[in-house]
């Protein structure tokens, strides 16, 4: 009974019914459930792995597989998904530059105006469309969607997100400007 008390209180889950009051798209539903929780010392890379874990599970338990086939909307084709663990990891700035064979600036620089013109740049000569206004964060979120989730059929956990995206977030230990 002590040791139960004590993980109640170094852990918080809350699992409850959300409604966005928003339109609906293809990446976007109005009405979902969320699963949220914090664990007291535990950091990003702690929590990855008790998502993986959690889905990996529940793909393997309901189908008896991690390869789960899916037939997307408008499509005949199946593709078949793998939760298989560890589910990879990106670190958003760093793709980005990949993709665009580029160099970001600073990430602690990010919210400067020379910054802010460097992705508007980037995304006119890389036709990516974000409407206005056009801040730094949404060009990056823009680009984020447009040029690496769009690689994700696997379970992917996209890393590392600028501060200026998640100004709640727990900074980098290691890099300024960037989120844990």
């Amino acid at each position: 009974k002590q040791w139960y008390q004590r993980r109640v209180r170094d852990r918080v889950y809350e699992i409850g019914r959300n409604f966005r009051n928003e339109g609906i798209d293809m990446t976007h539903n109005p009405e979902f459930t969320s699963m949220e929780f914090y664990m007291a010392y535990a950091d990003y890379n702690d929590l990855m792995e008790i998502a993986e874990e959690m889905i990996s599970g529940l793909a393997k338990a309901i189908t008896g597989s991690y390869l789960v086939e899916y037939t997307p909307l408008g499509s005949e084709e199946p593709i078949i998904i793998d939760y298989t663990p560890p589910f990879k990891r990106i670190s958003m700035i760093p793709e980005l530059e990949r993709l665009m064979n580029v160099t970001f600036p600073p990430a602690a620089d990010l919210q400067s105006e020379s910054a802010r013109q460097f992705l508007d740049d980037l995304c006119v000569k890389n036709n990516i469309d974000c409407s206005a206004p056009r801040t730094s964060a949404r060009m990056i979120d823009k680009m984020t969607g447009d040029l690496i989730e769009v690689q994700c059929q696997n379970p992917t956990f996209i890393i590392e997100q600028p501060q200026l995206m998640c100004p709640l977030a727990k900074y980098h230990r290691d890099i300024p400007g960037l989120t844990e």
